[in-house]
């Protein structure tokens, strides 16, 4: 027995030192890994200085991992290296934005091939939305001090909480009215969307519902779950699209949780988030999860037999180019599935036309794009969702049905439905005030203060 208990103390220290390394190890792949991507999209589609960003950015975001992160970038991609030891590159391609190759012997050449597309201009002198003219008038004083508040900076430079507003714009009754950019950003830089690439993946699905792709309430075609007897068969494409498959997912942002090993050190996004169990029957609860949104990106994607050139231009065809998001496109994973949770990209102004395009009820210039129903199938909300706060993929202000005034947003009107995204990224749509309001910004803590409410409940009484 003496003997015993020293070699079980071994043992158990052993297993502990081995699990505190694979912790370790995990955290250094994810910290590089977003290093890499993130660099990559924001220096080479967003024409951003590589080194500001990883100042500015990344190194607040990966605190204090960080601060041991080297990354260097080239026309071609970038790398990121931790302490020597851990690597991640991602490869930048015309048309297809940056991709991460998760496993070292990955290169350019095993990656789907990028997809060039004719986009066409628009009119730099006709106003928008339907041409690329800015404000002509200009606004009111009282929304230029509100537009003045979002972009102040409104705790000490060493609290560690920063806004980093880049662009906002104010869309009233189909018209710019205010439109603003921090430095080195402007009406033709594209603008990283974090996770209101969900609401253009719902738009996407409307219009692949509208054709005939694929039924509402049919079960999702996924691989894993394709067995009768597996408890995942049942779920349904509107039970994604709603957050309510009950499907196990990690959605707490950290090192080592499923969110950030999904996007950061995966090849194939959406089945790493369909290999996941249950923990709730499906309809039974609400759990905002970015592996949902790249299951549905995948099934999306092999209904095209995988070929993401002809997914890339049915968007462009069935939406983007309609109206008028000639800047629009979804970065893809190395399997070739787009990134729906969280990388899309387009200008603030294209933002702003794809908010309008919600506010018109998914019509343009007479023109129906999404299906009749398909707004107010989205906007309306999952009963699961504690508020009325999420409908198919955006959020809402509906309130509890039992008490409207208890909302996400009590200053805003309760038709008001917002795209959002990690570091304050917001397409707010008000329907009842005509009005569509976009904020783009590298906030951090990711906490809601970034002052996009206020400011919009500021517009909204300068506009009466």
């Amino acid at each position: 027995m003496k003997k015993t208990v020293p070699m079980v103390i071994a043992g158990t220290s052993l297993a502990v030192v081995l699990a505190g390394g694979h912790l370790l190890w995990t955290a250094l792949r994810v910290g590089t890994g977003y290093a890499a991507k993130v660099t990559c999209s924001m220096a080479l589609n967003s024409a951003q200085d590589p080194s500001a960003i990883v100042h500015d950015y990344i190194e607040r975001e990966l605190a204090p991992l960080g601060a041991l992160l080297d990354v260097e970038v080239t026309d071609q991609g970038a790398q990121a290296n931790a302490l020597g030891l851990v690597h991640a590159r991602a490869v930048y391609r015309s048309g297809a934005g940056c991709t991460l190759l998760p496993d070292a012997g990955a290169t350019a050449q095993s990656l789907p091939p990028p997809i060039e597309l004719p986009r066409r201009k628009l009119d730099v002198a006709a106003a928008w939305p339907q041409g690329e003219g800015g404000v002509t008038t200009p606004p009111s004083s009282r929304i230029v001090a509100a537009i003045d508040e979002a972009f102040r900076e409104v705790d000490p430079p060493d609290s560690g909480r920063i806004r980093q507003t880049k662009a906002v714009l104010i869309a009233h009754d189909g018209q710019l009215i205010a439109e603003r950019y921090a430095k080195g950003y402007g009406p033709f830089t594209s603008m990283l969307s974090w996770s209101m690439a969900k609401s253009v993946l719902a738009a996407l699905y409307g219009v692949a519902i509208g054709d005939g792709r694929f039924q509402l309430r049919q079960t999702a075609p996924v691989p894993e779950w394709a067995a009768p007897g597996d408890p995942r068969h049942a779920i349904t494409i509107d039970q994604l699209l709603r957050m309510s498959s009950g499907l196990r997912f990690d959605e707490t942002y950290g090192a080592i949780n499923d969110v950030s090993r999904m996007l950061f050190t995966m090849p194939d996004t959406g089945a790493f988030a369909a290999s996941f169990d249950l923990a709730a029957p499906p309809d039974t609860r609400w759990s905002y999860s970015s592996g949902t949104a790249n299951i549905l990106a995948r099934v999306l994607h092999d209904s095209f037999g995988g070929d993401l050139g002809a997914l890339v231009r049915y968007a462009d065809e069935r939406l983007f180019d309609p109206v008028g998001m000639t800047s629009a496109f979804f970065e893809a994973d190395a399997s070739g599935t787009p990134i729906a949770s969280s990388f899309v990209f387009m200008t603030a102004r294209d933002w702003a036309r794809f908010g309008e395009l919600h506010r018109l009820d998914g019509t343009w210039n007479g023109k129906r794009i999404l299906p009749e129903g398909w707004v107010s199938y989205v906007t309306s909300p999952t009963p699961a969702a504690s508020q009325g706060s999420y409908g198919a993929h955006w959020w809402l202000n509906r309130g509890e049905p039992s008490d409207p005034s208890r909302r996400p947003w009590p200053t805003l009107p309760p038709d008001a439905y917002s795209a959002r995204g990690h570091s304050g990224q917001y397409v707010l749509v008000v329907p009842s005030e005509k009005l569509v309001i976009v904020r783009l910004g590298l906030s951090f803590p990711d906490d809601g203060d970034e002052g996009t409410v206020q400011m919009a409940a500021a517009v909204i009484a300068a506009l009466h």
